[in-house]
């Protein structure tokens, strides 16, 4: 399992309205995704950065997602390039089926 941190860090903050706008847009393809467990799109705090967090079943998949097309595609969306983390899961608790 490996989780993948895509953080987006534009020159003006980031308005709370148009990341939610954003995130129902980009919502559907991620539906169902084969070996996506889970995405998240965040905000922080002070709107001076947008996170989207991805779980992925398989590592190779969520490597392989990041494509040079997708990082221009979001870049384009979120009006900043972003800073893609690859982080290792090594553990795990999922509260969604209680």
């Amino acid at each position: 399992m490996i989780g993948v941190l895509v953080t987006f860090t534009p020159t003006d903050k980031f308005d709370r309205a148009t990341l939610t706008k954003i995130a129902g847009e980009l919502r559907g393809p991620f539906e169902g995704m084969a070996g996506l467990r889970f995405k998240s799109f965040m905000l922080d705090e002070d709107g001076n950065q947008a996170r989207n967090f991805y779980v992925w079943d398989d590592a190779e998949k969520g490597r392989a997602f990041f494509t040079k097309e997708i990082v221009d595609k979001v870049t384009g969306i979120y009006g900043a390039p972003p800073t893609i983390e690859y982080l290792d899961i090594v553990g795990f608790v999922d509260n969604s089926g209680t």
